[in-house]
This record gives structure tokens, sequence and C-alpha cells, in this order.
């Protein structure tokens, strides 16, 4: 048999959490147990939710309990669900995410469900060959404001952004479909601006689109979008669901790349209590349903996230494949299926980025990262266009086993940042 497996984090004070665990286990699956007569007990045992263990955490020095947890494993038969996200996190943590303080933390696939996804399109590899860059950290840049503006404006701003030699430009996550900015449009005068510019810094670059609408027309407007041009997507997944991204991933003729943005995840990973964990959330699901570049805040900017969550969601989504860890239950069964292999996705740390941050970024997420930035290019005091320079050439020093101090005695964009904003070293 084939198991998910889910892990909580639970706090009580005073809770026997085998007995919880149990609990879990059977409400979460077959709904009763120790009251079925025997013949009928066999005839749902397949169907039985698994305890793998129950590890209890008491903290030292607490007379009253207080701070008590315990993390939980249990594993779901995988014919209890059919292959899809929403049914996999509905048998896990439905009802059971509104039972008390009670946190998903991580989730184990079985080779069977995972065999189901694709997985990213493109991924790092594929945006690296599109791009033409293979040996150094990409540098994505976002429009500085969209809301009210036109198509003569967007296209300003575009053309700074590219002119600095930035390798992804994206929309902001509310930018909408609207009568000044239509999309076909919107991407026609992004990407005239993308083609200017690649005359002056000579490579090429990716233009993420926001796609936004109803739920049913999104594939409509993505085909929209890429018949006018478009070279990549953006789309808010958790507000229209992981299934959504995996339908649009999936479809052969929506054929770039697609950037998640992590818009509303704020209301389900920060707190220790409740909810699901950023590794989970941003990261094996996004790159399971097919996000080619996930963003996420960084560790460092304006909008933190803790740095352990940062290398969890970097390590779901780079590590060669999500079912390595996968424990099976039946003596024998381990090795019995190949394993599954995804292709990775780009973590994307964003929020309160600039040049002089750098240096820890490359340190923590290695070459394969996109580095994000708004306000640290738009906000440069030599204007747009040196802000992205400043990056590129913060990205250069470091590489080069350079301080961004030094470098920027002979690169002015760079030492323009520092001196605006710091260096970490």
């Amino acid at each position: 048999m084939n198991y998910c497996v889910a892990t909580y984090r639970c706090h009580d004070d005073k809770a026997d959490f085998h007995k919880k665990a149990h609990s879990i286990a059977i409400g979460l699956t077959v709904g009763s147990w120790t009251e079925l007569p025997a013949a009928k007990q066999k005839e749902m045992e397949k169907h039985l939710g698994v305890v793998l263990s129950v590890d209890v955490f008491e903290p030292s020095g607490s007379a009253d309990g207080s701070g008590r947890y315990a993390d939980i494993r249990i594993a779901y038969p995988d014919i209890n669900f059919s292959h899809d996200i929403p049914a996999l996190l509905i048998t896990v943590f439905g009802k059971l995410s509104m039972d008390g303080k009670i946190k998903l933390i991580d989730l184990h696939f079985s080779p069977s469900f995972l065999s189901s996804f694709a997985g990213p399109k493109f991924g790092i590899g594929g945006i690296r060959e599109l791009l033409g860059v293979q040996d150094r950290p990409l540098l994505m840049s976002i429009f500085k404001s969209v809301v009210g503006h036109d198509l003569e404006e967007l296209g300003r701003q575009f053309y700074g952004q590219a002119a600095g030699g930035v390798d992804l430009i994206k929309d902001d996550e509310i930018l909408f479909e609207n009568p000044l900015t239509p999309i076909e449009k919107r991407v026609q005068t992004c990407m005239e601006a993308a083609r200017r510019a690649e005359t002056v810094t000579g490579q090429k670059l990716l233009y993420a689109v926001n796609i936004t609408g109803p739920a049913s027309k999104l594939a409509e407007q993505a085909k929209k979008a890429i018949a006018a041009g478009a070279n990549a997507l953006l789309f808010n997944v958790l507000a229209y669901g992981f299934d959504t991204l995996r339908e649009l991933s999936a479809d052969p003729d929506i054929s770039v790349p697609i950037a998640a943005h992590p818009a509303l995840s704020g209301a389900m990973y920060p707190s220790p209590h409740y909810g699901i964990s950023a590794s989970v959330l941003l990261g094996k699901l996004m790159r399971l349903c097919g996000a080619d570049l996930v963003l996420f805040p960084s560790p460092y900017g304006s909008v933190v996230m803790p740095k352990e969550e940062n290398m969890a969601i970097r390590h779901a989504l780079v590590t060669d494949e999500l079912a390595k860890d996968y424990v099976y239950l039946s003596p024998g069964q381990a090795g019995s299926e190949a394993p599954i292999a995804l292709r990775e996705s780009f973590p994307v740390p964003s929020a309160g980025i600039h040049p002089g941050l750098v240096p820890w970024i490359i340190r923590d997420f290695g070459v394969d990262v996109v580095v994000n930035a708004g306000g640290g290019i738009h906000g440069h005091p030599l204007g747009t266009a040196a802000g992205g320079q400043a990056f590129r050439q913060a990205i250069d020093a470091v590489m080069g086993g350079v301080t961004l101090e030094d470098y920027g005695r002979t690169h002015p964009e760079l030492q323009a940042a520092t001196q605006l904003w710091g260096a970490k070293q």
C-alpha cells in the first residue's frame, strides 16, 4: 500500500498526545474503529490512518506544563483520496485545522501520488537556457507602481529596469485587468521596451505578466498574453488554489515559465500554533504543482521570514526529488518503485532587497537563486537603470570573490548603492 505522511505540531499543556494522535488517524480516515466488529475492521483496515511516531517535548522550568507540544506523524492511505492537492489537504488537515493549536509542518508524498504530477515545466535549468545564463544568480525587478498608470508610463518603467541589465521583470501582483493597461497591449508595450533594451544590454529577459480574472478564464488569459508575446507568467497561487496552478502548468499551450507569488501566505504560515508551514505551502506544494519560480519573503529585508524557514523552502524547491524521505510501511517495499524526480524551482527571496544584501543572499542560497528587487532598483540615487547595474555589479563582485567596497571603487553605481543602504559581507 502507498501512504502520504503528514507531520503535525500540536501544542497542549495537558493532552495525552498519543491518544490524540490515534484519534486523528482514525477520525480523518475511517471515523471509528474499536466499536466495529472484527470482520468490518479487517475490511476497513486498508483505509485506516497509521500513527508513525509521537515525539513529546516538555519545556524545562515550566511547572504548569505551558509550552508543551508534540510532533505527530500520521500516514494516510492513498486509496482514501484522489491524486490532487485539494483532496490531500482536506484529508490530512481539513477539519483538523480547526481543532485547537495544531499546525501542519510537513508532508511526504508517496511515489504513486507524486507520479500524477509533472512539476515545473521549465524549472531552474529551463529558465537558464531561455536566458542563456548558466553561471550566476539571476536578477529580477518589479514595477514601482502600476495602479492608475497608462501604457506609456508602464513602458517607460519597463525600459528603465531592462536597461539596467535585469534578467526578469514581473508585474505587481495587484495589477489586474483594467482599461488603462489591458493584458495584450501591456505585453506588447513591455516586450517592445525589452527589445529596445536588448540592443543596449545585449541580453534577453523574461517578462512575467500577471494572469488574473475569473478562474474559468485564466487559461484563456494566459494564452492571450502568450499570443501577444509574453514569455513568462505571474500567478497569485493561493488566491486561486494549487490545482489551478497545476492546470495552468500542465496546459501544453501555456509554454512559458510561471512565477508563483506568495500573496495570502502570511495568513497561513507565520503562527507557531496554527496553519501550514512555509516549507510545505511555498516549497513542496508550489513545486509539485508546477511553479518554475517561487517568491517568498527573505530573512533580510522589510517583510522578514526567519532564516530557517527560508532554508526549508529552498530545500523543498531544489532537492532532487520529493519522495526521497518517504517511509514505506510494508516490509520489503522500500525501493520497489523508482523515485519520482521533478524539475527544481527557482527560489526567489524578496522584499526589502538592496545590492548590499547580495553577499548574504548568495551565501545562503548559492548560485541557483533569483535576486528580486523593487525599491532597491527604483530607489537608486542615479536612477532605475543604475539600480539594476548596481545589483549586477554586486553579483559579479561576489562571484569574483571581491568585496562590495573594493568593487565599488571602480563601479560608481554599486558604490552609490552601498553608500545609501550599506553592505553585508
